[in-house]
């Protein structure tokens, strides 16, 4: 994030990360010992709020591989409605319950689950927004598009915020989705993705 003239640079201390905007503007969430995890940044954040203004007032979320759940929740600090957070390790869950409480974040439903059986099996939705950030080993975005695109939790023209390895090419979309969107930040690729369905 570029810095603001007249005002210090806030750095988030440590093992924390920093809500960019909204209601919690500013708040600090605790970021789980996990191997493999890595927050979206601070100003992938900024820019993917930038590109779903338009759309975030009201919107239902699902965060899947929420990690921190640091995108579902600055979604419902800038007007999210609610936000669906899915992560396998019990050590990320737990951490993520303590950062809602921590803002009590009421419309934040967390879930210990595998991604991909959730989208097999979930009963929520439909959803206006997906965030999509596996961890880079799995190299499961194709496989994950294409369990949403069959999955019925999409609403009519949702939009996927997608987030890979920089030097991996976007796997096919399912039929009817566009990369409207991305950017390229040193070894981090992220994209907003139209469903059009």
């Amino acid at each position: 994030m570029a810095k603001r003239q007249g005002k210090p640079n806030k750095k988030a201390l440590p093992g924390r990360l920093r809500i960019v905007a909204g209601n919690w503007r500013s708040r600090l969430l605790q970021i789980a010992d996990v191997p493999g995890l890595r927050p979206t940044s601070e100003r992938a954040r900024e820019t993917l709020f930038n590109w779903l203004a338009p759309q975030l007032q009201g919107a239902r979320c699902l965060d899947l591989f929420a990690g921190t759940g640091a995108l579902g929740l600055e979604a419902l600090s800038r007007g999210a409605a609610s936000a669906v957070f899915v992560d396998n390790s019990p050590t990320a869950i737990s951490t993520l319950r303590q950062n809602a409480d921590s803002l009590q974040a009421d419309a934040a439903d967390i879930i210990k689950a595998d991604a991909r059986e959730f989208l097999l099996h979930a009963s929520h939705g439909p959803f206006d927004i997906v965030f999509v950030d596996p961890p880079y080993s799995m190299d499961a975005l194709g496989e994950v598009c294409n369990l949403l695109a069959a999955s019925g939790l999409l609403r009519d023209n949702a939009l996927l915020y997608l987030e890979d390895d920089g030097k991996r090419a976007w796997p096919a979309m399912p039929s009817g989705w566009s990369i409207d969107k991305e950017r390229t930040a040193g070894n981090v690729r992220y994209a907003l993705v139209s469903t059009n369905s």
